[in-house]
């Protein structure tokens, strides 16, 4: 099933740039897309709700703030307790390592950071005491609510000149980590990215840069197909967003939520997510919950690629390790670093059908060892201490987040009972009947989906959210171009998945053994 109106046919290179919306592209614009909107007319910069008159899950309280980080305590109900004694290499491997964090045969491991590298794309929050109420209407998102990689591209090639290449203006900038791509850095390592989070591991920086390459690549194709130099740029972006958008909504969101769900809200219309007539915003039951059951998918371990160690053994790498810290090419995935070593080979990322994939861990509960000492910048003032997951379930008490049951009862979708979240009872605040979206919609997924995909509620809001900002995009090919399909070369015609944007890009495996 592809999100597109089948009665509508493919358009062409000239209609593509000629139907960018409002107007064609004009020099001196920067790069922008004039079909889309200012951001003040068709965007809000503050987040929102999705269901406004349901009341919190529960009294922003001492005891209440105490509770959510206990339930993120290492060794607690959202621990896995992996054995890491048994090295990176065991945990990536061998199955009876993975007794209470199993692997989730549906999804790779690398769409966990293409996951991670959208959500950069769509909220950006930093601001927001956590544990201490605020209404979200006044909170500011630093990102558009679109999926238009504004962390890629900044503000274009005249507002973030830094990102490009001064000899080549209308590609980015890319350098080579000493066997394959690396992003640009600084002389102290730095990334030069215009969302520093696109750094945070090795994994999304790698695939930060492929984009780099995707990009890049099609500049020179417009260039070659005739397009005019000063409309090289917008042209590449928009060709280059709208396959992103393709693979969001036609490969990522099936695999997260279901294409049962995604098909009933593209053909029977949102029902929850509705931010017209005003501008689009991004809800905080996405944001702060739903789309932060990405957490619970990392692995312990990976396998990052097959020859970068020395003597061209395979590089396993732990998800985070701190007795690494301070070393120039640590053994665990943490980013901001450059080595030979530290590159992925795709086959063991993404799904190329060549039986080399691996996979995500369940979407449940439970979240691997290393995570709960992954180092995080300050949180805001006033915010208690607590790792990344007590992080996430202090901020369904700063939004005022309603709990699962009572969302799951206004969208008509099977609850999940207080014998469900018998764990939880003992803290004595009503946690078992009135649960944590964040922590519900784990168990959800778990209960309902085997730990596969999202349950219900998880499924339906991120449907919902999803496919309405791609409608509500005044630049997105749902918006401009109803009909339209990909382009560039695919493994299956009028498709377009990771593994063919890899492959254009030239960091598929063909590629990287040539």
């Amino acid at each position: 099933m592809a999100l597109h109106n089948p009665s509508t046919s493919g358009i062409s290179r000239r209609r593509l740039i000629a139907g960018m919306g409002a107007g064609a592209l004009v020099a001196g614009t920067g790069g922008a897309l004039l079909g889309a909107s200012p951001a003040s007319a068709a965007f809000s910069d503050r987040f929102g709700r999705m269901f406004p008159s349901l009341p919190p899950f529960g009294s922003a309280t001492t005891q209440m703030r105490n509770a959510l980080v206990d339930m993120a305590r290492v060794g607690g109900p959202m621990d896995a307790r992996d054995p890491m004694s048994v090295g990176a290499q065991a945990l990536a491997d061998l199955q009876q390592h993975s007794v209470n964090n199993p692997d989730n045969f549906s999804i790779p491991q690398g769409m966990t950071y293409f996951g991670q590298f959208v959500d950069h794309d769509l909220t950006l929050e930093n601001s927001a005491p956590l544990g201490t109420p605020v209404d979200p209407t006044t909170v500011p998102n630093r990102r558009t609510p679109a999926l238009d990689l504004d962390a890629l591209y900044g503000n274009g090639p005249t507002g973030s000149p830094q990102l490009y290449d001064s000899a080549d203006p209308a590609k980015l900038r890319i350098e080579s980590g000493g066997r394959f791509e690396d992003l640009a850095r600084n002389a102290n390592g730095t990334a030069v990215v215009f969302d520093p989070r696109n750094d945070e591991n090795l994994a999304i920086g790698q695939i930060t840069a492929a984009f780099i390459l995707f990009h890049n690549r099609v500049v020179d194709l417009v260039r070659a197909q005739g397009t005019p130099a000063a409309q090289v740029f917008a042209a590449a972006r928009q060709l280059v967003t709208w396959h992103y958008q393709w693979i969001v909504l036609n490969e990522f969101l099936p695999l997260i939520a279901g294409p049962g769900v995604v098909s009933t809200v593209l053909n029977g219309g949102r029902q929850f997510y509705r931010p017209e007539p005003g501008p689009t915003f991004i809800p905080v039951e996405f944001a702060a919950a739903a789309y932060r059951y990405g957490h619970s998918q990392p692995r312990p371990s990976y396998l990052v690629n097959s020859t970068g160690n020395s003597g061209g053994n395979p590089f396993y790498a732990l998800l985070f390790d701190a007795g690494q810290n301070g070393s120039a090419d640590p053994s665990d995935i943490r980013g901001g670093k450059r080595a030979a070593r530290r590159y992925l080979d795709y086959e063991f990322w993404f799904q190329f059908f060549d039986g080399q994939v691996r996979w995500s861990k369940w979407i449940d509960v439970r979240h691997s060892t290393p995570i709960f000492g992954f180092p995080l910048p300050p949180p805001p003032a006033g915010s208690p201490g607590g790792n990344l997951i007590a992080r996430d379930l202090l901020r369904q008490l700063t939004f005022g987040i309603p709990s699962g049951q009572r969302i799951a009862a206004a969208i008509g979708a099977p609850a999940l009972g207080a014998f469900n979240f018998t764990e939880l009872a003992g803290y004595g605040l009503g946690l078992d009947a009135n649960t944590p979206l964040f922590y519900y919609i784990l168990k959800e997924a778990q209960l309902q989906a085997g730990g596969g995909m999202l349950g219900a509620v998880g499924a339906r809001i991120c449907a919902e959210v999803f496919i309405g900002i791609a409608q509500l995009d005044p630049g997105s090919y749902l918006k401009v171009q109803p009909g339209w399909r990909p382009t560039l070369p695919a493994r299956f015609s009028g498709q377009f998945t990771m593994a063919d944007l890899l492959t254009y890009a030239r960091v598929d495996p063909a590629s990287r053994n040539t």
